[in-house]
């Protein structure tokens, strides 16, 4: 498979793309209704941002016990439940009168189970395609959720204008359950990759192998810290800009987008380590700004402009592909997924925090700070030539370089 139309040939891609669509959308009008009623009741920027990132703090719980049932259970049920329970407790949170520190637990309960879903969804993802449509088949799924974060956010927007935070989350659920649907009657049955049951020990023990590698764990690190802290000065979008919170998620989210595309299908190959450290500065430079609290027009370009550097993240997931023996794979990629969420739910809490002591522009201007300073001591790292991981002393192939 080479071509996105050959992808969308198979009725299993489809399937799985369709769920992923959803659920990126149902996640995205959720979490800007859930931060504008937090916000709402509480007046707290703090409150908030955990209120639409919190779950990911469960992420490191998953990360740590979870992460073997990945291989464990059967792609399509285990989908088809956690849409399922998604679309329950995201219900659950538009009852009127829910005390706030519920709302949290409920988030919470939703990272925990979530936090195996992106080795479910990659793992399954090898099974549908080839293994040389692999690569193409990620690049698609992460144009779709960047595409379905600009269509989330913009609708939710609008949503929030014309009805109630708990009206919006009610949709938000909807949107789930089809994603249940969808993953129920579209993906095919099939066995567990992995025989055995579920274990701490054989999650402690996949971690303990992929964290042995300083090159690894550097590449980890940047996955994790530059950008969660960046997460972070988005999670004070709502205290910046209360009416103008939804445009500046699409902002963001466009930009991101034109980075996957930029990375992807024009940066060459022999430029994508070098350019690694300067697109993930990019991606907070720009943050600067807000400390002289820039107009809406204004912060909507630094946004959009800033988040052309998430693509940096696209070049050090094709690094940790290389450094990983093939048998680890979807472990690895299922760690990256929640240290991911783990650091973006960290970088939104620090954020809140700080902007409970200075205004929210000055806030996103210290964590951009903290975010640069990241970069900079990775950038040795990052330049570090390293043997790929190949079995049996075969040569790493090399992907395409219109691949994301």
């Amino acid at each position: 498979m080479r071509t996105y139309r050959e992808l969308f040939a198979a009725a299993e891609f489809r399937a799985l793309f369709a769920t992923v669509s959803a659920q990126v959308a149902a996640q995205t009008v959720s979490g800007i209704a859930l931060a504008t009623l937090v916000y709402g009741r509480t007046g707290s920027p703090l409150l908030s941002a955990l209120s639409m990132f919190g779950s990911s703090f469960a992420q490191v719980v998953g990360a740590a016990t979870l992460l073997s049932a990945t291989d464990r259970l059967p792609p399509r049920a285990a989908l088809t439940g956690l849409a399922a329970f998604t679309a329950l407790t995201t219900a659950a949170l538009a009852l009127p009168g829910l005390p706030t520190g519920a709302v949290l637990a409920v988030v919470l309960v939703q990272g925990l189970a979530a936090s195996i879903g992106g080795g479910v969804r990659f793992g399954l993802l090898s099974e549908i395609v080839p293994p040389q449509g692999y690569l193409l088949g990620r690049s698609l799924l992460n144009m779709s959720v960047g595409a379905m974060q600009i269509a989330g956010f913009a609708a939710g927007g609008l949503l929030l204008a014309a009805a109630s935070p708990s009206s919006v989350l009610l949709i938000g659920a909807a949107l789930n359950l089809l994603a249940a649907i969808v993953a129920r009657l579209g993906l095919s049955p099939r066995v567990p990759r992995a025989a055995g049951r579920p274990s701490i020990r054989a999650t402690w023990r996949g971690n303990r192998e992929l964290l042995s590698s300083p090159a690894r764990r550097a590449v980890y690190i940047g996955l994790w810290v530059p950008n969660g802290l960046i997460v972070g000065c988005e999670a004070l979008f709502v205290p910046y800009s209360p009416s103008s919170a939804g445009a500046l998620f699409v902002a963001a989210a466009l930009g991101m987008l034109a980075g996957d595309v930029l990375a992807g299908r024009l940066l060459p190959a022999r430029l994508r380590r070098p350019l690694t450290t300067p697109v993930q500065l990019l991606l907070a430079v720009p943050y600067l700004l807000f400390a002289a609290t820039p107009p809406v027009w204004a912060a909507i370009i630094v946004a959009a402009v800033a988040s052309i550097g998430y693509c940096g993240s696209l070049l050090l997931q094709d690094r940790l592909v290389e450094l990983t023996p093939p048998e680890l794979r979807g472990h690895s990629l299922g760690l990256h997924s929640s240290g991911m969420f783990t650091m973006q739910a960290v970088g939104a809490t620090l954020a809140g925090a700080v902007a409970q002591l200075m205004p929210p522009g000055r806030a996103m201007a210290a964590i951009a700070v903290a975010s640069i300073a990241v970069s900079l001591l990775l950038a040795r790292a990052f330049r570090r030539p390293s043997a790929p991981a190949a079995p049996d002393g075969a040569a790493p192939t090399q992907p395409h370089p219109a691949l994301i």
